[in-house]
């Protein structure tokens, strides 16, 4: 349920009506918006008659709400959701650039690529040090080596830092994170989820393989239910019946998600196209159909890369690509495109 108040509420009496719910054991989310004041009731509101709320002269409209996700609901926070990471912050209309390689391999490497994509306009970087693979033979990254490299990357660059998470018990190896990556195998890892929701890190959620729009919501859910609300959505493609590319990228996820949550979004067209040369030919439709930013695998030498070379981008290409992204983005905020009613 929602309650929307009017314009400059009386503090007396709204004070009033969030102890009468508390004494209902509804928990309040409030969302102060540009125009309006929005109460999001979370609990058994089965019982709350809305004619009575409605009664109340600082309230201008009670809606019941039906869809099961309720933090990440629009209708519970209409303005976009802006998420600090760090020393930048993705949402709110902003394009964020995520880049680097698959998977830290030296302190070399690692450093190298940060260097080269800031110097492109990346705000974030990207590595991974524990690697979930289909194979049990494949390299399974370099664990908390590859977490120590990556702040080293962090000291050298001044870059955030996002890396994923593989199991609740390793929470404590991520206190110095700046963005925890949940992986699509894990998207529906609830134990892991409530864990995350109980603490303050903000939370990059991929969609699961086969995963529907209310199911990854709902996965979001279970973080924002926890208390942490600083979650973002990332699209990297669902299995399908096409084998062409590595998974099918689903760039209408983002007008969808755009009107069912204020959560950011962010598009990963490097695990959906499992291809290099798809990179750039993909990444601007992203930025087109309106994603907060895009997370993109950069190697400089991808074909000897330990894991995923084949869909790694060079350095220099993600410098021609970057500038691409950003002019892109630029133009169209300058001519939004018609919204039919």
């Amino acid at each position: 349920m929602i309650v929307v108040l009017k314009q400059n509420p009386n503090e007396a009496q709204l004070a009033s009506l969030m102890d009468w719910l508390a004494e209902k054991q509804i928990d309040v989310h409030k969302s102060v918006g540009t125009s309006h004041t929005i109460l999001g009731l979370v609990g058994d509101t089965a019982a709350i008659d809305t004619d009575l709320i409605s009664a109340l002269d600082i309230v201008e409209d009670v809606k019941r709400v039906q869809e099961p996700y309720k933090h990440a609901n629009r209708k519970f926070h209409p303005d976009p959701t802006i998420i600090p990471v760090g020393n930048t912050t993705i949402g709110g209309g902003s394009l964020t650039l995520m880049a680097g390689p698959c998977s830290v391999e030296s302190e070399e490497q690692i450093v190298a690529i940060a260097k080269q994509v800031k110097a492109s306009g990346a705000t974030i970087l990207r590595g991974g040090a524990y690697k979930p693979r289909t194979s049990p033979y494949s390299f399974q990254g370099m664990g908390t080596r590859g977490l120590e490299l990556l702040k080293v990357a962090r000291e050298e660059t001044g870059l955030p830092i996002v890396t994923e998470i593989m199991d609740a018990s390793q929470l404590p190896e991520f206190a110095d994170v700046d963005l925890i990556q949940v992986g699509a195998r894990n998207m529906q890892n609830f134990d892991l989820l409530k864990r995350l929701g109980r603490q303050e890190k903000p939370v990059l959620l991929k969609r699961g393989l086969c995963a529907t729009y209310e199911e990854w919501l709902m996965s979001a859910e279970y973080i924002m239910a926890g208390g942490n609300h600083n979650v973002i959505l990332c699209e990297r493609g669902i299995r399908t019946f096409e084998t062409y590319t590595r998974n099918t990228l689903d760039i209408g996820a983002v007008p969808v998600l755009r009107r069912l949550t204020h959560i950011p979004i962010i598009i990963d067209p490097s695990h959906a196209a499992g291809k290099a040369w798809l990179v750039p030919q993909t990444a601007p439709a992203a930025v087109t159909a309106g994603a907060d930013g895009l997370i993109i695998e950069v190697h400089n030498d991808p074909a000897h890369a330990v894991c995923d070379g084949p869909q790694s981008i060079r350095p220099e290409s993600f410098d021609a690509l970057a500038k691409h992204l950003y002019a892109l983005h630029d133009f169209l905020a300058s001519h939004p495109a018609p919204t039919l009613v």
